[in-house]
């Protein structure tokens, strides 16, 4: 039984680090694991800087609130649901994603969760486990699923790498050029194409 994983910023929704970063003025809040590839090290330096600036979840949430899902991603989704079964696998927080899931019909989402101070300050965040993107796809597969995976940056690749077909959505050139071997699509219809010809 197939089951596709999806990334979901940069893939089915804008990336929330960049949203934020441009609705406070702090440029530096536009890296992203596309620029970053040890998510610990880039969640760590964030952190740092939103204590520098004052800034705590009720202004990153204040900005979610603001964010729609990528146009034509409710669609590609809903399609992708008629087909087979869809997880959402996430490095954001549950305290960011809920306002997005409820744009995008409440898909399915494993992600991980923040420590909060009582004055709004994030003191730190929760990993659900290690190399999280890869360890759900090996659990999936553990239990009999087929996995097809789909993102966009460098913490993507494991699980694509690991799946009986994986793709890159809207990802940069320099992660295409690395890897010639994984199919690279920009449009949701092309994309949507892709996963269902895998599909048994």
């Amino acid at each position: 039984m197939d089951i596709v994983c999806l990334d979901m910023e940069g893939v089915l929704v804008p990336e929330i680090w960049i949203a934020f970063s441009e609705a406070s003025g702090i440029p530096e809040l536009r890296r992203t694991t596309r620029d970053e590839p040890d998510y610990d090290k880039l969640m760590r330096w964030r952190l740092g800087i939103l204590k520098e600036h004052g800034l705590g979840l009720k202004q990153i949430q204040d900005v979610i609130r603001t964010i729609d899902p990528l146009p034509g991603a409710k669609e590609f989704l809903d399609e992708l649901r008629k087909e087979t079964q869809v997880i959402i696998i996430s490095d954001t927080f549950t305290q960011f994603a809920m306002p997005l899931m409820e744009k995008l019909g409440y898909p399915s989402l494993f992600c991980n969760s923040l420590v909060v101070a009582d004055d709004g300050e994030i003191t730190d965040f929760k990993m659900r486990i290690e190399n999280s993107k890869l360890s759900t796809v090996k659990a999936l597969q553990s239990i009999g699923f087929d996995t097809i995976a789909a993102g966009d940056s460098y913490n993507d690749l494991a699980m694509i790498k690991a799946s009986r077909a994986g793709f890159l959505f809207r990802s940069t050139e320099q992660i295409k050029a690395d890897n010639p071997d994984i199919p690279a699509f920009e449009e949701f219809d092309d994309f949507l194409n892709a996963i269902k010809s895998e599909l048994r």
